[in-house]
């Protein structure tokens, strides 16, 4: 009998990490659905993606191992989505691990762990670093090396 298997995540920015866990999940059964967080649930989250929703769902669903991608807009949803798509499994990164334990009497739950050296929250907070005046800091302290650069050549 062919397995389903569901996960859910924002995918914003999407790396290596983001892949690795469509990979693992799409292995673990027939058919993987993966559920994006749409940009008006991830501010109930108190999350704000750098890319829109309407192209982190586009990008997902490119992806060869993902057989369907679907909005995600409340929490309530999975329960929803494990009986709407027959699903068997459904998977989520090892720091989500415990708080969908309710899901169980429903769905077998899986978590997996995380690619290290890698994570959206760290991504964002270097780039956060990069605001107007460490820009233009960045620019004077390059060009100031390129100037001792000529001098010295």
């Amino acid at each position: 009998m062919p397995k389903t298997v569901i996960t859910y995540g924002t995918f914003d920015l999407f790396h290596i990490g983001h892949l690795n866990i469509i990979k693992r999940l799409s292995a673990l059964g027939d058919r993987l659905v993966v559920a994006v967080s749409t940009d008006e649930f991830n501010a109930i989250k108190g999350k704000r993606p750098i890319v829109p929703f309407e192209q982190r769902l586009e990008i997902v669903q490119s992806i060869k191992y993902v057989d369907l991608a679907i909005p995600e807009d409340r929490w309530s949803q999975k329960r929803e989505d494990i009986a709407t798509y027959d699903v068997d499994i459904m998977g989520m990164g090892a720091d989500w691990e415990g708080k969908f334990d309710d899901l169980s009497d429903q769905v077998e739950l899986v978590y997996l762990p995380r690619t290290d050296g890698i994570s959206t929250t760290e991504m964002k907070r270097v780039l956060s670093a990069f605001d107007s005046r460490h820009v233009e800091e960045l620019k004077r302290t390059i060009d100031t090396i390129g100037q001792i650069v000529k001098e010295l050549s």
